[in-house]
């Protein structure tokens, strides 16, 4: 090729970029459009794991977005009381929320079942039937109906079942006990427990003065900022009504709707990566916030075998009446129940013998 037409060539093979690049340039801003979203969280900035999902959320989002789409986090009573965050999403004067469904069960108790019920399935089996036993299409069904689009976002594991000022041995022990406690309380009432509504800052002091004489918060990360150990010192588990709460990323529907396809399956995805990160962190927090609240003064108790077979009956009784008066707890159950069954026994044969053989290994000092 003579030197002038390689300069020709290179010069106009140069122009065409230049050209694909200006007109590329208008595609990609309609592709990542600037979105500027709220989220209001149910949780206190002081729960820095819980209400730090909503704040992972928004990273993950954003960094696949390179900044485009940001999501300003608001902590719980910022901007909504904390369990009030529903209404507003569902009328889109609020973005989207973070939030744990049983908050909402006096609208239906069905918002219960998809978060965490006594005796439901563990934080893996949750994130099982979510993803691969239909729970999404279930649940986004029944948020259809407040103008929600909702992901898991989120899941503490299995949690502790809460301070007692006193040894609990017996369904006997239970009866006028006065527990601060949450939607468990609809089935601790069939044992004779009273429940109270204490807000998580004033739990010390009704403990210490003897306003209540119980109190479930969450697991020892969580609980040891509450210094609970001093005024409660028997520190029960497991924490039966809560097995693996799913917490939820819940989005109004319309500005779901309104988003690209790529922000749409970014948002999801970014949902399911803080689900994990959640999980993992709890995972490694607790341990040795265990240790600290032992060695402060906790003394760890099991709750007994009567009191867990008395609470499992009676966790039964109040689904039977729950799925009389609310279609949508009942088919949500029905089909959480018949993937328990499947669970459990895979549970049992390999995980749960590599997991008692490791820990008996640790009870011997092995490890």
């Amino acid at each position: 090729m003579k030197r002038r037409e390689f300069f020709k060539s290179a010069t106009a093979i140069t122009a065409s970029a230049a050209a694909a690049t200006t007109l590329a340039a208008p595609a990609l801003a309609q592709s990542q459009p600037k979105v500027s979203w709220r989220l209001a969280s149910s949780f206190p900035k002081g729960l820095d794991t819980v209400y730090g999902g909503a704040e992972t959320l928004a990273k993950y989002v954003s960094e696949a977005t390179d900044g485009n789409f940001v999501i300003d986090v608001f902590a719980a009573g910022e901007l909504v009381p904390p369990f009030e965050v529903v209404d507003p999403v569902s009328e889109g004067s609020m973005d989207m929320a973070h939030t744990v469904g049983y908050y909402f069960a006096g609208k239906d108790v069905a918002w219960a079942a998809l978060s965490a019920i006594p005796f439901s399935l563990n934080a893996r089996g949750m994130n099982a039937w979510y993803y691969y036993g239909g729970g999404l299409d279930i649940t986004n069904a029944f948020f259809a109906d407040y103008n929600i689009v909702g992901f898991p976002c989120g899941n503490t594991a299995a949690q502790m079942g809460g301070w007692f000022r006193k040894e609990i041995n017996t369904v006997a022990d239970l009866q006028g006990l006065k527990m601060r406690v949450g939607f468990a309380g609809t089935i601790l009432t069939k044992l004779g427990v009273i429940p109270q509504s204490v807000p998580g800052g004033e739990i010390y002091n009704a403990l210490e003065k003897g306003t209540i004489d119980a109190a479930e918060f969450v697991g020892p990360y969580d609980d040891e900022k509450l210094g609970l150990q001093k005024v409660a010192p028997y520190y029960y588990y497991p924490g039966w009504w809560e097995g693996g709460p799913t917490v939820h990323a819940l989005i109004n529907k319309d500005k779901f709707a309104g988003l690209p396809p790529a922000y749409q399956s970014i948002l999801k995805t970014a949902s399911q990566a803080t689900s994990a990160d959640m999980l993992a962190k709890y995972d490694y927090v607790n341990p040795p916030a265990l240790k600290k609240l032992v060695a402060a003064g906790a003394q760890l108790r099991p709750f007994s075998p009567e009191i867990m077979e008395a609470s499992f009956k009676a966790s039964n009784e109040a689904y039977t009446e729950f799925e009389a008066t609310s279609p949508a707890f009942k088919t949500i159950w029905e089909s959480i129940k018949a993937f328990r069954k499947d669970h459990y026994l895979w549970n049992q044969v390999a995980e749960l013998n590599y997991d008692a053989f490791l820990q008996a290994q640790q009870r011997n000092n092995a490890l």
